[in-house]
């Protein structure tokens, strides 16, 4: 079992509030941390539509840190929306346990590893420049999460 990475929900909340206000240091925004940040927003902030303004808030974060949004580099639309459809599954399915819990489930599962991804996409299609601008349906495997409507409708390119 990977080390854990939260000892409590305050811990998760600190990261959130340095994502949001851009405070967060670079080198602190791992695989963990994104999935910390996004089960916090999901949970803390529920009225805010994250498929529609996450990606901005990671653009402006990645900005303010000095990476660029590219086609190269930076958000990455497919992997957003394709983690935040597990991430919204495995915490409804957790109920009200502490986050720092649920993520340590997460990051003990296949989730945790930073590729998990490639189990439902080859890594050409993931890594495309297509799938960094717009949802691309996996091309190995249906996803078992469930995605929001206009992402599960949104052609195929």
């Amino acid at each position: 079992m990977k080390a854990r990475q939260f000892s409590s929900e305050a811990e998760i909340a600190r990261v959130g509030e340095k994502f949001l206000d851009r405070s967060l240091p670079k080198p602190e925004w791992t695989h963990a941390v994104h999935f910390a940040v996004s089960l916090w927003l999901i949970r803390h902030h529920p009225a805010l539509d994250l498929d529609e303004t996450l990606p901005g808030l990671i653009r402006a974060f990645n900005e303010a840190t000095g990476t660029p949004n590219t086609d190269s580099s930076g958000y990455h639309e497919t992997i957003t929306r394709a983690s935040l459809a597990a991430l919204r599954a495995k915490l409804a399915a957790s109920g009200a346990a502490p986050l720092h819990e649920i993520l340590d489930g997460l990051l003990a599962s296949p989730l945790g590893d930073s590729g998990w991804l490639l189990e439902y996409w080859s890594r050409d299609r993931l890594f495309s420049v297509a799938a960094r601008r717009s949802w691309l349906a996996p091309d190995l495997k249906a996803l078992p999460y469930a995605l929001p409507r206009a992402t599960a409708a949104a052609p195929v390119r």
